[in-house]
């Protein structure tokens, strides 16, 4: 039987398609398989995990498989990297890959992990701002009345963050450096544990990300000195930035975003792109991020893996600052 020429040609077309495809290259249409596993390198209720949390339901939906969030805290985050960085480059296991996975270059002499070698970087998916906090009954109302204490009594006050080398320890080192004040350095296991700490006048103040402290301000339990960012935050207006508060020249800002297992095929690192685009596309899910203070910043995977490499430049400039010593 002879094949009209429109049938022969649209043979040909696919079977040099499927040529140029390496052997066992991964095809976007089979993919995902099964369940994807999130992992999240830190604790529940933590910034983090609430972005995600956020992001779940819709990535479901989109992607046709149930997506499974699982929290491997410990170590500033390095543990879940560490296991996210081990896991099959097939698309199935994703990683939460914050600011802490860049900070934890430079913070850690082996934080058993490489964030640009181990990782294809996908996508950020939010910027956060951070919050100066202090207890409702420290008597403190202003950033001006920390750094008077401070300078009052050097070394008498401590601050929390939920690690060392987490962005609210080298946040809070760079603010005392700025201000030339000094204060000890509280690591807990979590973020939630040290503003738990704060409100409960177990440590003097403490630097949290916008998403972890937010409850605990509008309750009464935390008041908010400073946001530091370079502006305001409208889920918080009342709140000056450190600039404003008369700390000029330090602004932190933490980032967040999508990471896979090195290897990842460029058709899956583009699926799951999409699919985070697709995500904070609905309504619903810009509401949910934006409500926790959250900015939503989407972008290229070549822009993902430059935010990193710029944090970890930015890393070292704090380090050196704040005369940190790799742990």
């Amino acid at each position: 039987m002879t094949l009209p020429n429109r049938f022969r040609r649209t043979l040909a077309a696919l079977a040099a398609l499927a040529l140029a495809l390496p052997a066992g290259a991964p095809r976007a249409q089979e993919w995902p398989t099964r369940p994807i596993r999130w992992i999240v390198p830190y604790l529940p209720g933590t910034a983090p995990d609430m972005t995600v949390r956020a992001m779940a339901e819709a990535l479901t939906e989109i992607l046709k498989q149930p997506l499974v969030v699982e929290n491997k805290a410990g170590a500033g985050g390095n543990i879940g990297a560490q296991q996210a960085a081990r896991a099959p480059a097939d698309g199935h296991t994703w990683v939460y890959s914050a600011t802490p996975m860049a900070i934890n270059m430079r913070m850690y002499k082996n934080p058993g992990f490489d964030v640009m070698a181990d990782f294809a970087h996908v996508s950020r998916i939010v910027t956060s701002d951070v919050l100066v906090v202090v207890s409702a009954d420290s008597g403190m109302r202003t950033l001006k009345d920390l750094l008077e204490r401070l300078k009052k009594d050097p070394g008498k006050l401590n601050f929390g963050s939920g690690g060392v080398g987490t962005p609210a320890h080298l946040g809070a080192e760079l603010l005392l450096n700025a201000a030339g004040a000094q204060a000890v350095h509280v690591p807990f296991k979590g973020a939630v544990d040290s503003i738990n700490a704060v409100a409960g006048r177990q440590i003097d103040f403490t630097l949290t990300i916008f998403q972890v402290g937010l409850a605990q301000v509008r309750s009464g339990r935390l008041v908010a000195l400073a946001v530091t960012g370079p502006t305001r935050n409208p889920q918080l207006p009342g709140v000056p930035t450190l600039a404003e508060a008369g700390l000029p020249g330090v602004s932190l800002v933490s980032f967040g975003g999508v990471s896979l297992p090195a290897g990842a095929s460029p058709a899956i690192v583009r699926q799951v792109n999409d699919s985070i685009r697709q995500a904070l596309e609905r309504p619903a899910v810009r509401a949910r991020l934006e409500a926790l203070g959250s900015t939503i910043s989407a972008g290229t995977p070549e822009q993902y893996a430059a935010d990193i490499r710029a944090e970890i430049v930015l890393t070292e400039r704090m380090m050196k600052l704040a005369k940190l010593e790799a742990q």
